[in-house]
């Protein structure tokens, strides 16, 4: 059992360090009669709408990561934990964390995010790669660089093709961001770098289940981003479900897409909190959460952000986005703050939609306000705007501002580094060559 903290003081334990967690911490920060464990499984906050850009060399881990520890510096009343939580009991009022120990909470908020789901096709997550770290992020990266250079030496045309085949699935705003910038790698940033293969001639597709890409987007607007993936050279397979997928690429429609790199943008589930709590989830694994953001018949325990659910204004469930979570931080913080000081608890929670934004590859995104819609360059530089005033931290705003300056006036992308050689990117892959004479084992 950890220290506890001095007589009278509220004990808040925030499990998940993602926006809706740390803004809750914020809010939190220097209240009195408070003490606060924030616990992350990682010892950074990571900002995940700029993740793409880190698995296509376009940014540095570093560049969108910052230490918890670093935020949470100057305020005493919050203790910082790197360890996965594995358990909350309701009934003691603990969070257990794996090699730990136990955490005794007064208040509880679940800040668990999401993982990538394969809806239920486990065999395919070791077929393909998801996106929601950075370790996702560099492990994407490694494979998207390492299959140009293993094509680079290899002879067989077949194969070749195979290499430079890379799927992406689902056509959401991950995906089409993902797509559009593994176009622009290969058709402009390494287009001059090989002498045996050609870049430019890499395949790109971008495969989803539905009838359009960016499907929560206005049509107008998802039409734009269609024809601008076109222009980049990318291949819509809309209305083609994946029935399939393996280690030589996937099925789609009842077509085989032979490739050696998929990429999974198609689905998210909550991660296990609801297993926690012994109750049965909402959909994809979520928690249905009151008014408030309590848990039903836990009023002591809050979801935020991804792993809860639900409706909006306008009846729907409320979106997977930064700005949803960081709302719900900052409510939940205040609604804690105000019960400690024993003042009147704040209204319900109510979203305010800030809009939506989507890049879409140079110079071209598509911004949906509600009341204005955006297209092409005016979008681009609204989507960097909002995205560098999110980041946290000056030091990552500066070094993203000049490194996209450096990238548009160039074409280049500085990140192009391969950290992970043991991706297996081809079938008939030879035995790894033995150590260097005089290495150490």
């Amino acid at each position: 059992m950890q220290t506890e903290p001095p007589p009278n003081h509220l004990r808040v334990v925030i499990i998940g360090a993602g926006f809706g967690g740390l803004y809750a911490a914020k809010r939190l920060a220097n209240a009195a009669g408070i003490d606060v464990t924030l616990i992350d499984r990682s010892n950074h906050h990571l900002f995940q709408p700029l993740l793409y850009q880190v698995a296509t060399a376009a940014l540095s881990p570093a560049d969108i990561a910052t230490p918890i520890r670093s935020v949470f510096s100057k305020y005493p009343n919050i203790r910082v934990v790197m360890g996965e939580a594995t358990a909350v009991d309701p009934a003691a009022r603990t969070v257990t964390v794996r090699d730990t120990g136990d955490f005794p909470y007064d208040m509880l908020v679940l800040a668990t995010g999401a993982a990538t789901s394969w809806f239920g096709h486990a065999d395919w997550a070791g077929a393909s790669l998801g996106l929601k770290s950075l370790g996702d992020a560099e492990a994407i990266r490694s494979r998207l660089l390492g299959a140009f250079e293993w094509a680079e030496s290899r002879t067989d045309p077949d194969e070749i093709a195979r290499l430079l085949t890379f799927v992406v699935v689902g056509a959401g705003p991950t995906g089409v961001e993902l797509a559009g910038s593994i176009a622009e790698l290969a058709r402009s940033t390494l287009a001059r770098d090989y002498r045996h293969i050609s870049p430019a001639k890499a395949r790109v597709v971008l495969c989803d289940a539905g009838d359009r890409v960016l499907s929560s987007f206005p049509n107008r607007l998802s039409a734009y981003a269609a024809a601008r993936l076109k222009r980049l050279g990318v291949e819509l397979k809309l209305n083609a479900a994946v029935e399939l997928v393996d280690a030589d690429g996937i099925v789609a429609a009842g077509q085989r897409i032979r490739s050696a790199t998929i990429l999974w943008a198609a689905g998210v589930a909550a991660n296990p909190a609801a297993g926690w709590l012994g109750i049965t989830p909402a959909k994809h694994g979520t928690l249905a959460v009151e008014e408030n953001l309590s848990v039903a018949g836990h009023p002591d325990i809050f979801a935020i952000g991804d792993v809860m659910t639900r409706p909006g204004p306008d009846g729907k469930p409320l979106p997977g986005l930064a700005t949803v979570a960081k709302q719900q931080g900052r409510y939940v913080g205040d609604l804690i703050a105000k019960r400690a000081a024993t003042q009147p608890a704040p209204g319900p929670f109510r979203y305010r939609d800030l809009g939506s934004l989507a890049i879409v590859g140079r110079s071209a995104a598509v911004a949906d306000f509600g009341w204005l819609r955006l297209t092409g360059v005016l979008a681009w530089l609204t989507w960097g705007g909002v995205h560098l005033l999110l980041l946290m931290g000056m030091r990552n705003r500066a070094v993203v501002y000049v490194t996209w300056i450096w990238s548009w006036l160039t074409w280049g992308r500085g990140a192009r580094l391969i950290t992970d050689t043991n991706g297996d990117l081809s079938v008939n892959r030879p035995e790894t060559p033995p150590p260097y004479e005089g290495s150490t084992p």
